[in-house]
């Protein structure tokens, strides 16, 4: 299947680590002919790390996509019914954030445009990046993961000996996934190996 005029919603959340892996993946999206409209949490715009700025990164994704930035749970509403997407998608994906989708909590745009497109009955795709996956949040993972229409990147431990909680998407199998996502299928292998010792 081909990207090209599928429209897709591209959530980032606070895990800033990962941004690194995610960006170019949205370049890939963007080169694949698909029309990207970046939404972004409160976290995104105002945190400052040392893996940069909130106003950089937002620069990038707009500079990327060629869209302004959805910032508010307002702007965001709109993606469901008004401006429908073909997909969502959340990469990354922080353990916060999982909590709060698995549990209805729509308290940040990135949330809101998710479940927008959950109400059209469309797929939302999720690549996590969090360090309790097999801990307290291992629960809500298993939720969305029974959940219809949402789908996973496949993922794995990043860190088993350091953080054996944490669990990372493959970013790069982003793409595949979307297409994959969009036909009604999950790509497979879900759990994949993300350590090599």
């Amino acid at each position: 299947m081909s990207l090209k005029g599928k429209r897709i919603g591209f959530g980032l959340t606070g895990s800033h680590c990962t941004y690194d892996a995610v960006f170019p993946e949205i370049e890939r999206l963007v080169n694949e002919g698909a029309e990207v409209l970046p939404v972004v949490t409160f976290t995104v715009q105002n945190t400052e790390t040392r893996f940069g700025k909130g106003e950089d990164w937002i620069q990038r994704i707009e500079d990327l996509t060629g869209n302004t930035v959805i910032d508010s749970i307002v702007k965001a509403e709109p993606l469901g019914p008004k401006i429908p997407l073909d997909c969502m998608v959340i990469a990354p994906l922080t353990g916060s954030s999982m909590s709060k989708f698995a549990n209805a909590m729509t308290d940040n745009p990135v949330l809101m445009a998710a479940k927008a497109t959950l109400r059209n009955q469309k797929p939302v795709v999720l690549g996590i990046s969090t360090n309790d996956a097999l801990g307290l949040n291992g629960v809500n993972l298993m939720r969305l993961m029974a959940t219809k229409n949402i789908y996973f990147i496949p993922y794995g431990q990043d860190d088993p000996i350091k953080k054996p909680n944490s669990m990372v998407a493959r970013m790069t199998q982003l793409s595949q996934t979307v297409e994959m996502a969009i036909e009604g299928k999950q790509l497979q292998p879900v759990i994949v190996e993300r350590f090599k010792d």
